[in-house]
């Protein structure tokens, strides 16, 4: 910190010091404009006097003030001594001078009134712009705070939207496993199929076999019932039976397999219908997904666009404020988002 002390500060320093030295009012006021004039260089007014003391009423200052000027007057005035000069011609010569003097003084108080005046009207017209300013600011907080609660209603369906994809996000991992199921379910039924189809093809060429070796039997017994037509006929006849019974359990297990084959084939329907239904449900969830995305960019676009737009509304303020004392508070202007409108959803 620097040890040099600024004008304003040195100056009530010296009239703390004053104030210690000189308890009566009267006399506190006259050494303190004595202070401004002579040490510091600046004209004392009532106003200043009054503001740098502080003490006794505003009329007590002024008696003072008048008292101190007329004091510099007197003190001021100017005596011509010359031995060969009369008396009255001196005096005059020296009122001369103490006229011009006290013409100058008022010439320099009236300008320096003039510019007091000046300096008034600036004043007032400073304060009428700061009230300006002022009410600006405050319809650009309203506007501000209008914007911060869209922004924040902006972000609250952000997160909505956040949610509910990842809701649609979990549904659609839920159909997939379901639909994954139902294809291993609908893969293992097929394999059955296969199995049941090719252990009835198996079971029949088995069936056909055996009614081949039947019949070559049938003909080598023919063959021998040629020689021995009387002892081979009860057992052609007993062939024959046996023929008759395995065709008849050949047909029964033919009838079997087919009616198994149509349950697998309708069963197998019914697994390819509730695919397509499912397949139907995650198509609609795709799309609400896709949906749900496009509207969360469009919102986060919208963001983004008001945070690049704040660096300008930030320069139009500083602009104002350089016409006019800076206010103590800064604005910002936020741009609204407006929330995304949802479509309806299709299934």
């Amino acid at each position: 910190m620097s040890d040099v002390l600024s004008p304003d500060a040195a100056l009530a320093a010296e009239i703390e010091r004053l104030k210690g030295a000189f308890p009566k009012t009267r006399e506190l006021y006259r050494e303190v404009c004595a202070l401004l004039f002579f040490r510091h260089g600046i004209t004392p007014t009532a106003n200043r006097l009054y503001q740098l003391v502080r003490r006794g009423s505003m009329g007590t200052p002024t008696a003072v003030l008048g008292e101190f000027w007329a004091e510099l007057r007197e003190k001021s005035r100017v005596r011509i001594d010359h031995p060969d000069l009369p008396t009255d011609l001196g005096a005059a010569a020296g009122e001369l001078v103490a006229t011009l003097w006290t013409r100058a003084t008022a010439s320099a108080e009236a300008a320096l009134d003039a510019l007091r005046a000046e300096l008034e009207a600036q004043q007032v017209e400073a304060q009428q712009s700061v009230v300006a300013a002022r009410d600006e600011l405050g319809r650009t907080e309203t506007a501000l705070e209008q914007r911060t609660a869209a922004l924040l209603a902006a972000q609250v369906e952000i997160r909505e939207l956040d949610k509910a994809q990842a809701e649609g996000h979990a549904q659609r991992k839920a159909l997939e496993a379901e639909l994954e199921r139902m294809r291993a379910g609908l893969a293992a039924r097929d394999r059955e199929l296969v199995e049941a189809r090719e252990g009835f093809a198996r079971e029949l060429a088995k069936q056909r076999e055996a009614a081949e070796r039947a019949e070559e039997r049938l003909r080598a017994s023919e063959k021998r019932a040629l020689l021995e037509i009387d002892r081979e006929r009860n057992t052609a006849t007993k062939l024959q039976k046996e023929l008759d019974d395995a065709t008849r359990r050949a047909d029964r297990k033919d009838d079997d397999h087919r009616r198994a084959s149509e349950t697998m084939q309708a069963q197998l329907g019914d697994a390819r219908h509730q695919a397509g239904v499912l397949q139907g449900r995650l198509d609609a969830v795709q799309a609400e997904s896709l949906r749900l995305q496009a509207e969360m960019m469009t919102l986060r676009e919208a963001e983004t666009r008001a945070r690049e737009t704040r660096p300008s509304a930030a320069l139009a303020a500083s602009a104002g404020a350089r016409k006019a004392p800076r206010p103590t508070r800064s604005s910002r202007a936020v741009p609204t988002a407006k929330p995304a409108t949802r479509r309806k959803k299709t299934v």
